[in-house]
């Protein structure tokens, strides 16, 4: 007889964890229509929280409590407690022994990435160092937004330097110029345009480029 196939787990985000990343991850995915649930042990933020989430107040440091929830359903978990190492382990260590096919854990030192990451995370986030490189960059040059990707792929949105304005892209050749790629170009009361080489860009305009972090810093200073 051919072997019976476990079943498939939900599409579904278990949220553990309703701390000030949980709480806006969980009610970010929820607002996207994602099917999210919540587990959290304080009582303060269970009632604080009821009625605006799917919620379960729950200990996810145990297993059982995890196994009575249906966690083991889930084919996403994010792990938001990062206060207490020991709890923050044990919730992954649980997910992991559950197989959850992806675990995402908040990480609040170098050391706490570490440990998630060897007990068997797959994915582990520094949201307060993540936010303080951003900001760093956003404060110290004329960069509007600033998402690194990875491995120092970052796209900027910032304002076009003198050089840029009132000629086309193929003109000001900046790719060639600076290493970096003008993905798109915003207009005052216009729609986002992707860009191309007869793209104009004028001063009042908002861009949108591509690069290496440290190439795009040095473009962005330029006046």
């Amino acid at each position: 007889m051919p072997d019976k196939k476990a079943p498939e787990r939900d599409a579904g985000v278990l949220v553990i964890g309703l701390g000030r990343f949980g709480s806006s991850l969980a009610l970010t995915l929820d607002r996207l229509g994602q099917d999210v649930l919540a587990v959290e042990r304080d009582e303060r933020l269970v009632a604080h929280y009821s009625g605006r989430l799917p919620l379960v107040e729950a200990d996810a440091s145990n297993p059982e409590s995890l196994e009575q929830l249906g966690a083991k359903d889930f084919g996403v978990a994010v792990v938001g407690v990062g206060t207490s190492l020991e709890a923050s382990v044990l919730i992954t260590g649980n997910l992991v022994d559950l197989g959850t096919p992806q675990i995402w854990a908040k990480a609040v030192s170098a050391e706490h990435g570490r440990i998630l990451t060897r007990i068997g995370a797959h994915h582990v986030v520094f949201p307060e160092a993540d936010a303080g490189s951003r900001v760093a960059h956003l404060v110290s040059g004329k960069m509007l937004d600033y998402i690194e990707v990875e491995d120092g792929f970052t796209i900027v949105k910032m304002r076009p330097p003198k050089e840029m304005q009132g000629f086309t892209l193929a003109e000001s050749g900046i790719r060639k110029r600076y290493g970096v790629t003008v993905i798109g170009v915003k207009s005052p009361g216009l729609e986002f345009q992707y860009a191309t080489p007869e793209t104009r860009v004028s001063a009042n305009d908002l861009i949108v480029c591509s690069g290496h972090a440290e190439l795009l810093e040095r473009f962005s200073a330029r006046p």
